[in-house]
């Protein structure tokens, strides 16, 4: 279902659109994503995850201490995060992902090591750890792998059937499938709801 053609129709913008399809066709192959309507949906969500299949790691490095204040509660007003964008991407994730998600606080460097990376943006030693249980891969102690296509998608599919996704796109409901792999914040909604019209055109 999922080839290199397909992906350049819906990301022209794809980098490595060979590896990705592969990657992600084999680790659907083994999930409930068996209809052309739950890989819209999926595709959708991982579209926007990924800029467009553009990254596989959060990009960190911003640039406007307005955006990282009202982005991150952690981040304590704009002189604060004038501080943290001149030390740079690590002190960033260090700072906005201490202390959450199983990671340890900020000197543990858990914030970096464990940014959001995949096709799913997975972010957190818990949830690295609680994925890697379910596809057998050590992600915890080895989080460099979450960023690799073929590791990457097994997590994706990993964590889109263990939320129950795939009954919530045969319903349509892409605003609850935002929910489960954005959080309450739902970020990118429109675009996701873009992302995943434009799936259903083409598969």
């Amino acid at each position: 279902m999922i080839t290199s053609e397909t992906l350049r129709r819906i990301a022209p913008s794809c980098n490595a659109p060979d590896i990705h399809a592969a990657a992600l066709e084999a680790a659907r192959k083994k999930s409930t994503v068996t209809s052309p309507v739950r890989l819209a949906h999926f595709i959708g969500q991982v579209f926007v995850e990924t800029a467009g299949f553009t990254r596989l790691v959060e990009n960190m490095k911003y640039t406007s201490p307005e955006r990282l204040d009202a982005v991150f509660k952690s981040v304590n007003g704009l002189d604060d995060a004038r501080q943290l964008i001149r030390l740079g991407d690590k002190a960033i994730a260090n700072r906005v992902y201490a202390n959450r998600l199983g990671n340890g606080d900020e000197a543990s460097g858990d914030g970096w090591r464990y940014r959001g990376s995949g096709y799913k943006q997975l972010t957190g030693r818990y949830n690295y750890a609680e994925i890697g249980a379910l596809i057998g891969l050590d992600l915890s102690g080895n989080p460099e792998m979450a960023r690799e296509p073929e590791a990457a998608a097994k997590i994706a599919f990993a964590f889109w059937d263990a939320h129950g996704c795939s009954r919530l796109a045969d319903a349509g409901d892409i605003e609850a499938i935002t929910k489960i792999v954005n959080g309450p914040a739902k970020l990118g909604l429109a675009e996701r709801r873009a992302a995943t019209l434009k799936a259903l055109d083409i598969w």
